[in-house]
């Protein structure tokens, strides 16, 4: 009678080890955006070879394509959107209001995880005919490319009309000042 409960706590032990490990290699993966990004471009391009090797499982690829496309305006969004008024914290609208860096509705390592899991979830799918839906694939892939067009339309104008940048690549260097490392 007692074989039951103790392979269940072995079996939760486990999970729980397999957990541990994982959030361990996220932490570990969290100051190297560069490499996380190169790692995720190497499992899309492996999604994308078996994808085309095997001619199918492009409703899946379709399905992937656009929560991919969510997640980036997810990424390229505030996080408080400016046209809601009653929200405090959002960006500044007039020169006078005090500068407040950008903040995500998807932080950066959130938006590549969830992207990794959703191409490893999709890579999971092609072992499945089920999920092999004869379709017309260039059909979806015009309808893909308007819909990417189209909302990344929507959101440049918000970027511009609200007058923010999504990106910051660092710290400004101005040249020619004095008092600097080659200055003597």
């Amino acid at each position: 009678m007692d074989a039951a409960p103790a392979t269940e706590n072995k079996a939760a032990g486990v999970f729980q080890d397999i957990t541990r490990k994982y959030q361990y290699l996220l932490d570990k993966s969290s100051p190297h955006i560069l490499y996380r990004w190169i790692f995720f471009v190497v499992i899309f391009g492996i999604y994308f070879t078996r994808v085309y090797l095997l001619n199918g499982w492009f409703i899946v690829t379709y399905a992937l394509g656009i929560y991919l496309l969510n997640q980036l305006i997810g990424f390229l969004s505030p996080q408080f959107d400016p046209e809601e008024s009653d929200l405090d914290g959002g960006l500044p609208t007039h020169d006078n209001e005090e500068f407040r860096p950008f903040a995500r509705r998807l932080p950066e390592f959130k938006f590549w995880h969830s992207c990794c899991k959703a191409v490893f979830f999709s890579f999971i799918a092609t072992f499945f005919a089920v999920f092999d839906v004869p379709v017309f694939w260039p059909i979806l892939l015009l309808y893909f490319i308007v819909l990417f067009v189209i909302t990344m339309k929507r959101q440049i104008k918000h970027m511009m009309k609200h007058k923010y940048v999504p990106f910051s690549f660092g710290k400004t260097v101005y040249a020619g000042g004095k008092g600097g490392k080659d200055s003597k």
